[in-house]
């Protein structure tokens, strides 16, 4: 059987019995990084073999826990912290599983997304996992769109280098909405920042980053009023963005055709 295991994403106490009891009877346990991991494994004196089952090497680390399956061996799987496969290492694996006709499990427990949205103060009756955001503008432009319209609460990853630059983008494609900046959860300085997309914001810039955004707002029968249009124009304009661009960005937050925008925009 392969476990997919779910670790401590900050307090080493934060791990379930069910899962300390499973990485002590398996074979060997595959880890997105086997020294990071160590620590944890350490601390429950779990002595088993560690192996490295990064993103870059997962074609070829999935052909070798294939093998040892199909011999009878149990196996762990286990990202830095968390659960696996939630924006970590793993779909390829869950992929060739299913191939290959071979049972896998998730022995759950602690997660980044599902402890942000709750600690946010947003909505938590609908939630969408967005994860990180690309790196290349036009894929972040894309990728952006995807989300601008979406009604359910937000949830990004933001590596802590990318964390001014994530926020500055966020708020140019989404608008003024309600949010909150998790940093560090569940560690000794966790600290949550509610704010409006936009303001200035006073943090220490180091550990790791959870962002948690409202999501679109419905009006009338799932239409966007008219006057909405240029009044969200004129802002984009006010703050020194250029019309051309601002019509993008309306229509991205709207979910409508460049050139509906753009026919209010003329007006201006």
């Amino acid at each position: 059987m392969l476990y997919f295991v779910a670790t401590p994403i900050g307090n080493l106490k934060e791990i379930t019995y069910l899962a300390v009891e499973t990485l002590h009877n398996v074979a060997c346990i595959y880890a997105e990084n086997p020294r990071h991991s160590l620590k944890l494994l350490n601390h429950y004196d779990i002595k088993k073999p560690v192996l490295e089952y990064q993103k870059f090497s997962e074609r070829e680390k999935c052909a070798e826990i294939i093998t040892k399956l199909k011999q009878g061996q149990d196996i762990a799987v286990v990202s830095d912290a968390g659960t696996p496969l939630i924006s970590d290492p793993g779909s390829v694996l869950v992929e060739e599983l299913i191939a290959h006709n071979l049972p896998y499990t998730l022995i759950s427990g602690p997660c980044a997304a599902i402890n942000a949205v709750v600690l946010s103060g947003l909505s938590t009756s609908s939630f969408c996992m967005a994860g990180f955001l690309p790196e290349r503008n036009r894929d972040r432009e894309n990728f952006m769109a995807r989300f601008a319209s979406v009604q359910s609460t937000l949830v990004f990853y933001i590596a802590v280098h990318d964390v001014k630059k994530d926020l500055a983008f966020v708020h140019k494609y989404l608008g003024s909405r309600r949010a909150s900046l998790v940093r560090e959860i569940s560690k000794k300085f966790e600290s949550i920042i509610r704010f409006v997309l936009g303001e200035t914001l006073d943090f220490v810039q180091k550990g790791e980053f959870v962002l948690v955004v409202e999501g679109a707002h419905e009006t009338g029968a799932g239409e966007v009023v008219a006057c909405d249009i240029p009044s969200k124009l004129q802002a984009l304009i006010d703050a020194g963005i250029a019309k051309k661009e601002a019509v993008k960005i309306v229509a991205v937050e709207l979910g409508l055709p460049k050139s509906e925008v753009y026919i209010q925009a003329t007006k201006l």
